[in-house]
């Protein structure tokens, strides 16, 4: 499966857990956003797929994603980006 079906199905996930995915342009990485009160996802439309598969891997971490179906190859993305963001944060904490 391409990275961009990948990404699709979990924006679909992330909505159907009921955050709302807005795409922008700007400078900002993106992730989870609180603005009047209205809870949002915001990916950065000029941020390659890479990117946005990080950021809804990051959000999905902090949700009950147990509840809702995703195909195994999508869970499996999920998973696979979930290791490469911990191997990240050892290694931050291992330069401090």
């Amino acid at each position: 499966m391409k990275i961009g079906q990948i990404i699709t199905e979990l924006e679909a996930a992330v909505e159907q857990l009921g955050l709302r995915v807005r795409r922008e342009k700007g400078n900002f990485r993106g992730g989870f956003c609180i603005r009047n009160e209205e809870e949002f996802l915001m990916l950065n439309r000029v941020h390659p797929p890479e990117v946005h598969l990080a950021v809804l891997a990051d959000t999905l971490k902090t949700m009950a994603i147990d509840s809702i179906y995703l195909r195994p190859v999508v869970r499996q993305a999920l998973e696979d980006a979930w290791a490469r963001n911990a191997v990240v944060d050892i290694q931050a904490e291992e330069g401090d």
